[in-house]
């Protein structure tokens, strides 16, 4: 079977207001995220635990996962059980497994930022944007290098009405220019422990739905970010600037956030569709070192 072949949604995640009988959901903050207990991630999942996992991550957009001890193949074969496999583009695999990349930071590095430091939604240039993403906490410093996530429902529906009809309407223009074109090759080269490769193919522009549904609970979402998205289609320049200075600020405001404080074994699951994300940058003197995963998406539509 190819992976055009592999549904998305292998398992359908289980009711909306399905009582958990295989896993434990305890909330994490009042806008999202929820830490999942019961299950060991390393062993092979059936299909209901599964669509509870599934349940409480559309339920809370980001849900986490302590002590768990996952080796490259079986945090693959964990992902798979989500959807098939989205590629990644630029960043190149670890050597044991072409699925996983290392999110890497060096003891020895001194910049003020970090890989993923700047809010965005993985990979929103491409065509069919990922709709998960899976991260394994292999070595944390003992502070600093946590990662916060941005409810964008809230983002999306907190907005005046008038404003959400205009948005509705527009379409945001994405592109990886200014991540991954030849002119950002200096700045990949200070992260020590990762290889990126940037090209002029990151220089194409992909157009999205400013605001998204949801394809599995309908929900519309604010579908912006700071990293990826340059423009509005068909807006001069100096009106689409004041507009999405605004809703990058508006949608990644405190109130909209949680945030995580890594321990080795944790697991981060999160949906793309609906979050943003971002790691800090407060990493000296120390390692941190992740691996992660991602699983196909589809087109955003309105």
């Amino acid at each position: 079977m190819s992976v055009a072949e592999i549904p998305l949604i292998p398992v359908p995640a289980a009711p909306a207001g399905h009582s958990y009988a295989r896993i434990t959901v305890d909330p994490h903050s009042g806008v999202g995220g929820a830490v999942i207990s019961g299950v060991n991630l390393a062993e092979p999942l059936d299909d209901q635990t599964v669509a509870e996992i599934r349940r409480a991550l559309l339920d809370h957009t980001v849900v986490f996962f302590r002590g768990q001890s996952l080796s490259s193949q079986q945090q693959v074969d964990l992902s798979h059980r989500f959807g098939p496999y989205s590629r990644v583009p630029f960043v190149e695999p670890i050597a044991d497994h072409a699925e996983v990349i290392a999110v890497v930071r060096e003891a020895t590095e001194t910049q003020s930022f970090s890989f993923g430091g700047i809010w965005h939604s993985d990979f929103s240039f491409l065509a069919e944007p990922p709709a998960f993403s899976m991260l394994h906490a292999l070595e944390i410093p003992p502070y600093g290098g946590d990662t916060l996530w941005a409810n964008q429902y809230l983002a999306f529906e907190t907005l005046s009405r008038g404003l959400q009809r205009a948005l509705r309407a527009i379409d945001g223009l994405h592109s990886a220019r200014d991540a991954y074109s030849p002119k950002m090759q200096a700045v990949h080269d200070m992260f020590a422990g990762m290889t990126v490769k940037t090209s002029e193919d990151a220089n194409r522009v992909q157009a999205h739905p400013a605001v998204r549904v949801h394809p599995e609970t309908g929900r519309e979402a604010l579908y912006l970010n700071q990293q990826y998205t340059i423009g509005l289609a068909d807006w001069w320049p100096t009106e689409q600037k004041p507009l999405l200075d605004f809703l990058f600020a508006h949608a990644t405001q405190d109130s909209f956030t949680c945030r995580w404080q890594w321990s080795v074994g944790d697991v981060a699951f999160w949906d793309n569709r609906c979050v943003q994300h971002m790691v800090m940058g407060d990493v000296r003197g120390h390692r941190r070192a992740m691996h992660r995963t991602t699983v196909a998406g589809d087109a955003p539509a309105r």
